[in-house]
């Protein structure tokens, strides 16, 4: 049997809150919300690419949005030394080339894990805690607004790719 990306409810909430509330809420929303832009995909439509020359593709943006939580919340923030997740020989593009529409159930699995533990790497800091970095120090506040816009702008992406499959759009309000 085919595996098929799951249904997703997305979560409900007030648009009237304490910052923290706002902000953990409008994160869990923009990742409901790709997940739901997968909902009734099988792993082959998943890897559907979009116009040549882009490596876009809903599997893949799945992947790289797991890349991007365990990166930001566990590494970043909770400090976690991790292996990469995806073979470094392959470039920084590997999560949008290495695809497997066999392995499409395990990377979206992949994702839902990471978010979880990003929830819980983030309910152990404070808004204000900053962590340094090459560049420059992020508090943990510009790290949950910059995950917001990063999946906003992956759901664009991911409206267009599920366009191209079967008609159907998500919901990116």
């Amino acid at each position: 049997m085919t595996w098929t990306a799951p249904d997703v409810s997305l979560p409900q909430f007030e648009p009237v809150g304490d910052e923290r509330t706002l902000l953990e809420a409008r994160l869990g929303w923009r990742r409901a919300v790709l997940l739901d832009t997968c909902a009734g995909l099988t792993g082959e439509q998943l890897a559907v690419r979009s116009v040549p020359p882009s490596n876009l593709s809903l599997l893949g943006l799945v992947r790289h949005m797991a890349k991007v939580e365990r990166g930001w919340f566990r590494e970043f923030i909770g400090g976690e030394e991790l292996e990469p997740m995806y073979d470094p020989a392959l470039g920084p593009d590997a999560d949008f080339e290495d695809l497997d529409p066999a392995r499409a159930e395990a990377d979206y699995e992949r994702l839902v894990e990471e978010c979880r533990r990003a929830e819980t790497a983030l309910a152990a800091v404070s808004l204000d805690d900053v962590r340094a970095t090459e560049g420059g120090s992020w508090s943990v506040r510009a790290v949950v607004g910059h995950m917001i816009s990063e999946y906003a702008q992956h759901s664009g992406h991911a409206d267009l790719l599920r366009e191209c499959i079967d008609g159907r759009t998500g919901r990116s309000g």
